[in-house]
Formats: structure tokens, C-alpha cells, sequence
């Protein structure tokens, strides 16, 4: 921080902003980085390539449903099974998807674009080809910035090359039957955006922010799920170290990275991996690899192609993609706030700290149904039952949030009654568990039709309290000996015989006075 300090007040008088954020930023690069980084001989140049799934309820080129998890192999039509005679037909919709992802992220939208065959032969790739934007993609440039809100401790931008409308390819499973891999092709033709970066990144702690920050925007203007876990949302990087003042090392490529825990750990490795290679005097070779998560390890897969290698050629059964100014305004104006935006926004308005800004943000709609629940009540109670209890209660349930039950109308309800004392916090949180199975009731009918009110009457509790202390004499000395840790104890034997009813506040009021 010294540092840091110093390095801003001695050089502002000479020197632009842009060179005093980067001095800022080596600085912090070497404070906060890991083992890997510890010599400055070495500097990591990190690139990314995005591929985003599109919120699209049928395929690129065909109708087929894109839904996830239904039976392997039934959302396949000819097309995607790539039959002679069949032709593509561009889903508009995933266009006007694309272009949103465009805006979003400050890219220069193409009024002209174009699709390519990119060849290559897998069994999950049943054309023999990919039908991608290799020359003429729909967006060049953009770029994403990453700031403290982000959770990086200097400010820095990543420059996006191209964003380009591309098809999936179907899923290999290689774990069912032992020495076969088995296809599916239910994925085969979905929607994608490919975003790729510069090389602008240069730690995994900058890389992993990067995506973060581009799932939020993707989830935000609602292009994309984003989902990593259910592969919507998949990473390759490349990564090459080489010694300051000198050129570019050799790149090597890591494919398929399904987490942003797993991706910076890969990155990890793989600089390690390249720093002991060349100060043993060995040479880097271009190759794709794979990142063994047991391991934690880089492993080789095969060597890197070259475009020449994927023969790219037009696309003879698309005409080029053309777009008019009006339709791009039209969908530029219908874009909703950003994420940096929208975290400014929420913390002023409400006084809720960024953490909980984030949680909400992590989930699709999370922030929507805050601002529905928060009207006319206490914020921070309010973020706290849905990031705390609700979210937890789902993510047990394995429900997406996405398909959450319980409308911010009836968690509202919930809030109100824990706030005015008709019910505690735990009879609250098992209101919600019959709400998420199906219960639409508002929670004061609940409370009325099961007789589920607060015990608050005090010559009750009294008499409960009393009962309690007289039948545990033994918990009793143990208080009056000094052992202050007992007095919860007690407060829980009342909750207990009261099934969790009694005002906790009360009970706490009435055993401290009969203790």
C-alpha cells in the first residue's frame, strides 16, 4: 500500500493516467500473487476464449429444442444429425441475442457478417464441419473492465478482438462404458457466441474476474445462462510466460474449463509448468492440453492447430448475415442496466453491502426479485432472507433459482410476519420449505390454518421457563457455579418445548430474571 501511494504521488505531475495505472497495477501484481510470481523475471501473457451458450429455445440452423437434461438423443432433427439434402436456417433470435452480448460489452456490431465451415473430424461434429464467423464475425471489438467491485485490487481493462455466432457440437461421454465412448447429440447445433479476448490478462486471478465479470453481463441482458456447471458457459485459455523485455513465449491452449476455481487453477499450473521447462533449457511447444482436476495438472491432448489446418471456406448454404442501423438502435435501447451500474445503484439505494449485491447478481433474476421483495421493508432483512435462506434452501433442493416457487409476494409475507413477532426466524424458514414444495399461501395463512403464532404471552413462558429449570438442577448448579455458557442451553430446552414458538426475545427476558 506504501508502495502504491508513493508510486501515484511521485509520478502524477509527469505522467499520464493510463502509465500511473499500470505502475499501480505491477505493483499490486507482485503484492498480492502467489509463489508462481515471486521473481520478476518472469511475465505471464493470458488470452480467453468464451464460448456462451444462447438463451434460445430452438437451435442456430434448426427447431429442435435446446432444453437441458432430456433423454440423450431426442432433441435431434435431421438437420443436426446432418442428413444429405438438409439446408441451415438462421435463428433470429439467437442473432438479436448476439447483438445484445455485443452492445453489452462495447463491441462495434457488423452491418455485414458472414459464415464459414470450420473442418474438422469428431464423432459429436456430425457434418465433418462447424459452421462458425471465422472472417466476417457479427461483432469486432469491446472490452471489460475490471475494478474493485469486481474484487481486483487496481483497476484494468481486457479488450475483447471479435464476438462471433457459431453452432455447438454434440456431447462425448467417455465414463459409462469402459473402452467406448458413447455420442449425444442433443446439444449438436445449439446457439453460440464465441467472445474472444487480447492477451491482456496477466495473472489467473485477473482471468477468473474476467469471466466472472462477463457471466454477470451475459446473465444480466439475458443472452446467456451462463451456467459452467451445466456447460452453457466453457473456457479455453491460453497461456505464455516469457522474460521481461523480451518477446512473446509459446502459447499453449487449454481446452474446456467448466469453473472459474478450475480455469485459475490451470493457469496456475500451467505457468509453473512453462517457467520450469524453460529454466531447464527446454523449448515450449504450441499444443491444445486438458487440466486433470484430481491432479491438478496440465496434460498434453494434441498439437495445436493452425487455421490452415481447419481448411476454412464460406458457407455455400448461407447467404452473408445483414443487419440495419435502426435494428441495432432498437435493441441498444432495450438493454438493461449493467452490471457496474447496477451494483452502484443497489448498494446506494439500499445500504446492502457489495457481497450480497453479488450473490444476488449470481443468479438470473436475483436482483428483480430483490427489489419486488424489499418494497416497504428493512433491506438488509430482506437480502438476508433470500441470499441466506432462500437461496440455501433451493441450492439443498438442487431448484435452480430460475425455477424458484416462492413469488417475492409470499417471501415479503414471511419477512413481515418474523419482523412483527407473530412467528421466529425458524418456523419463518420452514414456512419457505412448504412454499418451495408447492404451498401458495401467504404466510399469515399458513400461521392462521396451522396454528403456528409466536408463543408471547409471558405468564406462559414463565410457567415453561420455571418447569425447565426445576427438572435440570443439575444445569442449574452448574449456571450458579459460574458456567454462563448453560444459559443458552436452557434457551433451547424452551424452544424445544415449545416447538421453536416462543418469542426468543422474551424467553431470553424471563430466564435471565429466574436464573
Amino acid at each position: 500500500m506504501i508502495i502504491k501511494t508513493f508510486v501515484t504521488t511521485y509520478l502524477k505531475k509527469t505522467c499520464n493516467e493510463r502509465f500511473i495505472s499500470k505502475i499501480k497495477r505491477n505493483v499490486t501484481f507482485y503484492q498480492y500473487s502467489t509463489h508462481l510470481y515471486k521473481s520478476n523475471k518472469w511475465e505471464t501473457i493470458i488470452g480467453l476464449e468464451v464460448h456462451a451458450q444462447l438463451n434460445s429455445k430452438t437451435k442456430l440452423f434448426s427447431s429442435s429444442s435446446t432444453s437441458f437434461n432430456e433423454p440423450v438423443n431426442t432433441n435431434v432433427s435431421v438437420i443436426d444429425a446432418a442428413f444429405p439434402g438438409t439446408l441451415p436456417q438462421l435463428n433470429t433470435k439467437c442473432v438479436e441475442l448476439a447483438v445484445a452480448a455485443s452492445l453489452a460489452l462495447s463491441g462495434n456490431v457488423q452491418l455485414v457478417s458472414s459464415f464459414d465451415r470450420k473442418q474438422y473430424f469428431y464423432p459429436d461434429l456430425p457434418p465433418g464441419y462447424q459452421i462458425t464467423q471465422h472472417y466476417a464475425p457479427i461483432s469486432l471489438g469491446g472490452k471489460i473492465f475490471l475494478n474493485q467491485l469486481d474484487g481486483l485490487e487496481y483497476d484494468t481493462m481486457v479488450r475483447i478482438k471479435q464476438i462471433q455466432l457459431e453452432q455447438d457440437t454434440g456431447k462425448s461421454i467417455h465414463d459409462i462404458v469402459p473402452g467406448m465412448t458413447l455420442i449425444d447429440l442433443n446439444r449438436a447445433g445449439t446457439g453460440l457466441i464465441e467472445i474472444v479476448t487480447e492477451p491482456d490478462m496477466r495473472t489467473s486471478k485477473e482471468a477468473g474476474l474476467t469471466v466472472k465479470k462477463l457471466q454477470s453481463i451475459l446473465r444480466t441482458i439475458g443472452s446467456s445462462d451462463g451456467n459452467m456447471e451445466e456447460g452453457s458457459l466453457r473456457c479455453d485459455v491460453n497461456v505464455s510466460v516469457h522474460e521481461h523485455e523480451t518477446p512473446y513465449g509459446t502459447r499453449c491452449e487449454i481446452k474446456n474449463l467448466n469453473s472459474i476455481k478450475f480455469l485459475m487453477a490451470a493457469i496456475d499450473v500451467e505457468i509453473e509448468r512453462q517457467i520450469k521447462e524453460l529454466e531447464n533449457g527446454n523449448k515450449i511447444v504450441q499444443e491444445t492440453r486438458g487440466f486433470d482436476v484430481l491432479k491438478n495438472k496440465t496434460f498434453r491432448l494434441r498439437t495445436k492447430e493452425t487455421a490452415t489446418d481447419y481448411r476454412y471456406m464460406p458457407e455455400p448454404d448461407l447467404s452473408p448475415l445483414i443487419l440495419n442501423k435502426d435494428y441495432i438502435t432498437r435493441i441498444s435501447n432495450n438493454l438493461p442496466e449493467l452490471p457496474d451500474d447496477l451494483k452502484t445503484r443497489i448498494m446506494k439505494q439500499y445500504g446492502i453491502p457489495l457481497h450480497d449485491v453479488i450473490v444476488l447478481m449470481n443468479e438470473t433474476g436475483g436482483v428483480k426479485y430483490f427489489e419486488e421483495a424489499v418494497k416497504n421493508r428493512n433491506p438488509q432483512h430482506v437480502s438476508n432472507w433470500i441470499t441466506h435462506e432462500l437461496f440455501g434452501l433451493l441450492h439443498a433442493r438442487n431448484i435452480k433459482f430460475s425455477q424458484n416457487p416462492v413469488s417475492a409476494l409470499q417471501l415479503g409475507s414471511v419477512i413481515d410476519c418474523v419482523d412483527n413477532g407473530d412467528i421466529t426466524g425458524k418456523v419463518g424458514k420452514k414456512i419457505i420449505e412448504k412454499m418451495i414444495s408447492g404451498d401458495s399461501r401467504l404466510a399469515s395463512i399458513i400461521i392462521q390454518d396451522e396454528g403456528l403464532r409466536q408463543l408471547s404471552d409471558i405468564n406462559e413462558l414463565e410457567k415453561i421457563c420455571k418447569n425447565v429449570i426445576l427438572q435440570n438442577p443439575e444445569q442449574l448448579r452448574s449456571f450458579k457455579g459460574g458456567k454462563q455458557t448453560v444459559f443458552a442451553w436452557f434457551v433451547g430446552q424452551v424452544m424445544n418445548k415449545t416447538k421453536g414458538q416462543a418469542n426468543p426475545k422474551l424467553v431470553n427476558e424471563i430466564l435471565r430474571k429466574l436464573l
